[in-house]
């Protein structure tokens, strides 16, 4: 079959089955993520190339248990499959499942084919069913279920194109109903249930009631039925709690005839390892030890890359200072953009190392065994083991870990995690902290194995999930808020990380970061840099007045790189930065730090890329000076010693630690609680908090 349109199809399963991985083989790198419309939930869609002439549009829908949605993320699994006029209704479904939990993967699979849509069961992971000791009677297997079954494994690139011919023929897909659930229930109930919806298929009319209060694409007569049978609700859930015990009646007789495990053909570590890697002792020390292994490796590793790509734009800089003619557009592009832009790419290795390993500890399956042993110290501090999977997520960033609460139940732990997670260290304030810490801490090694700095780094993060407990701590003594939850996780199987899919992340999350921050790096830059170039009258005047000042004092006039510190000082930027000078002051900070710091507020990692820029336009050193040259050079006006030294770092990096330096975090809080309340005390608290623990910082170390 050839289409000139691209099929739509559409990626289902539970989470931890290799959904995602077999997205990363059909796609490649062609594809994106966005929002869903007016949901700050991620979605993923790609190009997929099934034949010569036949294309298909992937959609990875968020992971599910079942179609009926207990969270955000899976009603939207829900609308796509239930909603024809949804933008992305698909023409054939693909139920991703794993050879281990087949029972429960076949549960999703029922409720999908019972909506009579196009759908194929791919079984992953079928290089380990002998490992496993699993037999599968494919066709056997077929015939019950009344659709095609496809054996893959996503991380081998196994049965991929057996898949793909599946897809492209999806029009010859058996599509009746699997579980006829009405004469299972109450025969006479149902029969009339379909009487009154003529124009859907039973089991689409039965969703609709039960799970659905938004009924698009229906007319007025059947909402007006569908809230008529809502209004029965202890009938309702009866029914659906009949619905689930049928639904595993059958699949278990499915199963009796096709599916059989024999444990002692296994050949399995999965036990043996989860007894150590869960230890009440040893699993904690091991996972200090992975983090320290971490955060040495960010340094270490990135340390050569960093200094070359640094030497690469400081030499941009002049050289475009020399070929460019003299003029605003030169200045602008060496002073401004170049410096700006150089000051977020610089940290590329070193944000990239980061996801790898991230990336890497997800795929193992290790990462879910941190959230199992990290709940029995959550919930003395208010959250639950649920609240891990944001908190660790807020490691790369806040955003996508205050929607990752959605999953919490309950409203009050919710609350108190999207609350507490800006606290933990985001890639963004990475830039800032190595910078810093490279400036500030010498390369000293503990034991001759693990660097000062790298523990710096560490004790930083540590310190963030710290700050995040303690505040989550209070907040669970003090808001008035009920909520019970419980706390349920899946343990995915050990197995070695596919190079595939942590390349993908690492490109993907690198990309995100670099291209999300540098649009906004590059709009300041530009920003800063005609503030820090032009200003009020008394700028125009600035070098007479240098001049004049210089002769009266009996200094020389002939000091190029003195009058650009002092038009510099007189620009708008100076004038703003000596406006806020008083109140950071007794942090260690001077006026140039502290316009850092307000423009940071847009993204973190700005700071540096505005210290690059201001800097930049107050050197008019022609050599190949770098960022890190320059901050380690600047003096202090006062005390005419090196501004950067370990008092002052030490309370940048503790101010950076605490304060809430982005914009977009405080936006998508404002969204996920429906109130400028949250936001604003986050804001002004954790600003508090950082105000006060760096000035105790700063004057403890003086």
């Amino acid at each position: 079959m050839s289409e000139h349109k691209a099929i739509k199809v559409a990626l289902v399963g539970n989470p931890n089955t290799g959904k995602t991985s077999l997205f990363n083989q059909l796609t490649g790198l062609n594809q994106k993520v966005g929002n869903y419309p007016g949901i700050t939930v991620d979605k993923k869609v790609g190009k997929a190339t099934l034949s010569e002439g036949c294309q298909a549009s992937v959609i990875d829908l968020p992971g599910t248990y079942s179609i009926n949605p207990t969270s955000v993320d899976e009603n939207i699994v829900l609308q796509t499959l239930l909603i024809k006029e949804h933008k992305d209704f698909p023409d054939v479904i693909v139920v991703v499942a794993d050879i281990e939990n087949i029972k429960r993967n076949l549960l999703l699979y029922s409720q999908i084919k019972d909506l009579q849509i196009p759908t194929i069961l791919a079984i992953n992971m079928a290089d380990q069913l002998d490992k496993k000791g699993v037999e599968i009677d494919l066709e056997q297997l077929k015939t019950e279920l009344k659709s095609e079954v496809v054996l893959i494994s996503a991380r081998k690139n196994l049965g991929i194109d057996k898949l793909k011919e599946v897809i492209e023929n999806y029009k010859d897909l058996d599509t009746s109903a699997l579980a006829h659930i009405s004469g299972k229930i109450d025969k006479p109930y149902f029969d009339e249930l379909k009487q009154s919806f003529p124009k859907l298929s039973l089991y689409k009319a039965w969703l609709y009631i039960t799970q659905l209060d938004e009924y698009n694409g229906l007319d007025d007569k059947e909402v007006s039925l569908i809230r008529s049978y809502k209004k029965d609700k202890s009938k309702l859930k009866k029914y659906q709690h009949k619905e689930t015990i049928y639904r595993y009646q059958q699949i278990n007789s499915i199963l009796k005839k096709t599916y059989k495990v024999d444990k002692s053909k296994a050949r399995d570590l999965r036990s043996k390892l989860d007894k150590v890697l869960t230890h009440k002792i040893f699993g904690y020390v091991i996972f200090a030890v992975i983090l320290m292994m971490i955060f040495q490796s960010i340094f270490d590793w990135a340390s050569i890359p960093m200094d070359y790509i640094d030497a690469f734009f400081a030499h941009l800089s002049t050289r475009t200072q020399e070929i460019l003619p003299e003029g605003m557009l030169t200045d602008l592009i060496s002073q401004g953009i170049i410096p700006g832009i150089g000051g977020i790419v610089i940290f590329i290795p070193q944000i990239a190392i980061l996801f790898l390993f991230v990336s890497i500890l997800e795929e193992t399956g290790y990462m879910s065994r941190v959230v199992f042993l990290m709940d029995k110290i959550m919930r003395r501090f208010g959250m639950s083991g649920k609240s891990v999977v944001p908190l660790i997520s807020g490691t790369a960033c806040a955003i996508p870990a205050v929607m990752a609460a959605r999953n919490i139940s309950s409203w009050k732990e919710r609350l108190i995690t999207i609350m507490v997670v800006p606290f933990v260290t985001c890639s963004a304030r990475l830039p800032v902290y190595a910078i810093i810490i490279a400036l500030i801490i010498p390369q000293d090694r503990v034991l001759g194995v693990f660097s000062l700095q790298g523990l710096t780094l560490l004790g930083l993060y540590l310190l963030g999930f710290f700050m995040a407990m303690i505040s989550g701590y209070v907040l669970h003594k003090t808001l008035k808020v009920e909520g019970k939850s419980f706390f349920l996780i899946e343990m995915p199987d050990y197995k070695l990380p596919s190079i595939k899919n942590v390349f993908y992340t690492v490109v993907e999350k690198t990309k995100a970061f670099i291209f999300g921050a540098g649009k906004i790096i590059l709009a300041i830059s530009i920003i800063l840099w005609f503030l820090a170039s032009n200003g009020p009258a008394a700028f125009d005047a600035a070098e007479e007045n240098f001049n004049k000042s210089n002769i009266e004092s009996g200094l020389s006039v002939d000091n190029n790189e003195a009058l650009a510190s002092y038009k510099l000082e007189h620009s708008y930027i100076g004038v703003m930065g000596k406006a806020i000078e008083p109140a950071i002051r007794p942090l260690g900070y001077d006026w140039k730090i502290g316009i850092a710091l307000i423009s940071s507020f847009a993204a973190r990692e700005v700071f540096v890329g505005t210290l690059a820029t201001i800097y930049s336009v107050g050197n008019d050193d022609e050599e190949n000076t770098t960022i890190k040259q320059r901050m380690a050079e600047e003096v202090n006006e006062i005390t005419g010693e090196k501004l950067f030294n370990i008092p002052v770092g030490m309370s940048l990096l503790i101010f950076y630690a605490f304060a809430m330096q982005c914009a977009s975090t405080l936006a998508i809080v404002k969204r996920e609680t429906n109130s400028w309340k949250w936001p604003m005390i986050q804001l002004f608290g954790m600003g508090l908090i950082a105000y006060i623990a760096s000035f105790i910082t700063f004057n403890l170390l003086s």
